[in-house]
């Protein structure tokens, strides 16, 4: 097991209403200045488009506890939650209502003149029955959701994250033998059917630098279409370093085409931690810190970006006093921010 990916959409259900109802707002603006482009209705902004051309998303659970704290006179909290509800997070599409969110989410984006992120996250058998364990119920039911997905986002750019964990635990061994075939099936499905949209990149999920074997993991992302997605991702909801995820990615990269490769850089800034059970130390652990900021501007030719896959402050199950994944831990939240520069 290599990380609850924390499913992130019950907040995502929330908010898209919001936005399909126009309460996001923002200035377009290029950001060439150096300035925030100050987002409509809010005083969450959007980083410059120059550095960081992803969506701040104003209506975000950090950005609700930043005006919770503010109203409560708590501005000190307020400022340290800031810094998570100021950087552009993924958005985790639900498994209701796909096209709806997708949709939403890439509306508010485009009309801030930034691209959206968004992490596909419903492979039936999902997280093999643990702390995310859930998907949609088949394979028939999946693709149906992948239409949903790319007939909400139509022409409108997107940079999508594509099923934590999927292919890692079929390598495994954690997800059952007699779902493998269809689970390469339905990723390369997937990545054909979203790569061929517009504007949208694909990032197929290929696990982190605490994986064991690299070399056990090369040929299975070939059969799950790696070499026909945009590139990967890796440190998806976990905690290792940018400088070890570079060598991890650039280490995967070089098998399998010299694809570029994103980073998840939302909670890494103290690493990993070291202490506990070692089958859990991936689940809320203490003492982490926020990493570094997402930026396309990055330390390798190799990394396309670094991002915030992971929102900050959401739980990765009920482990260590956290409740179900995906849910907003302000607690958790201010110890990030407190423990970042």
């Amino acid at each position: 097991m290599y990380g609850s990916r924390g499913a992130g959409v019950r907040a995502s259900v929330a908010v898209v209403a919001l936005l399909l109802a126009g309460c996001s707002g923002g200035d377009s603006g290029d950001g060439g200045d150096g300035e925030k482009d100050r987002a409509s209705g809010s005083d969450i902004t959007q980083q410059p488009s120059g550095t960081d051309p992803f969506w701040v998303n104003p209506k975000g659970n950090a950005a609700a506890q930043v005006a919770a704290y503010e109203k409560a006179g708590k501005g000190e909290d307020a400022e340290l939650i800031r810094k998570i509800a100021e950087q552009p997070t993924g958005e985790w599409i639900g498994a209701e209502n796909p096209e709806q969110e997708a949709k939403g989410f890439t509306e508010a984006a485009e009309k801030a003149d930034r691209d959206a992120i968004l992490v596909l996250y419903n492979i039936p058998h999902r997280d093999c029955g643990q702390y995310s364990g859930g998907g949609a119920a088949d394979g028939d039911a999946y693709r149906a959701w992948i239409d949903g997905v790319a007939k909400g986002i139509g022409d409108r750019p997107a940079t999508i994250i594509l099923e934590p964990d999927a292919v890692l635990h079929v390598v495994d061994g954690c997800t059952p033998g007699e779902f493998h075939e269809e689970r390469y099936d339905l990723l390369k499905g997937a990545i054909e059917k979203l790569g061929a949209l517009k504007n949208t990149k694909v990032y197929l999920d290929a696990g982190n630098a605490g994986w064991g074997d690299p070399e056990e993991i090369y040929d299975p992302l070939k059969w799950a279409g790696v070499e026909q997605a945009d590139g990967f991702a890796v440190n998806v909801s976990n905690f290792y370093t940018t400088e070890d995820s570079i060598e991890y990615g650039k280490q995967l990269s070089s098998k399998i085409g010299d694809k570029p490769f994103v980073i998840d850089t939302s909670r890494n800034g103290n690493g990993p931690w070291t202490e506990g059970d070692e089958d859990e130390r991936w689940c809320n652990p203490p003492g982490r810190a926020l990493g570094e900021s997402p930026t396309t501007k990055t330390a390798d030719s190799l990394v396309d970006a670094y991002l915030w896959v992971k929102r900050p402050g959401e739980s990765d199950g009920e482990c260590k006093g956290g409740p179900k994944a995906g849910e907003w831990w302000p607690e958790y939240a201010l110890d990030l921010a407190k423990a970042s520069d």
